[in-house]
């Protein structure tokens, strides 16, 4: 009996694990296609890869994960640029990547 409420509890925890990865990728899929189109740039192989994931303290001072991903990108098909984003228990809290530039005037 024992051994079975082990197993059952440690099936539900790489449970809730698997599927919290899942959504933070594909969050972070959304984050890099979303910020990709804004940019004006071509988000390439329509992918994010998982860099690493740390422990990290949540605005209330809740330990939560905090997962990096990478995704690439381009402005003229040619060169490959690397973009970041860092999710904090699923927010947007740290990003570099294609931004809109900014035409002058004059």
């Amino acid at each position: 009996m024992g051994e079975a409420l082990f197993a059952l509890i440690a099936f539900m925890l790489l449970f809730f694990w698997w599927d919290s990865s899942r959504k933070a990728a594909d969050r972070a899929r959304e984050l890099g296609r979303n910020a990709c189109h804004a940019a004006g740039v071509q988000w390439l192989d329509e992918s994010v890869q998982h860099v690493k994931s740390k422990w990290a303290r949540s605005d209330q001072g809740w330990l939560v994960l905090e997962r990096t991903y990478r995704f690439e990108y381009s402005h003229d098909g040619a060169e490959r640029h690397e973009g970041r984003l860092v999710l904090r228990d699923g927010r947007l809290t740290g990003f570099v990547g294609p931004t809109r530039e900014v035409t002058s005037l004059h």
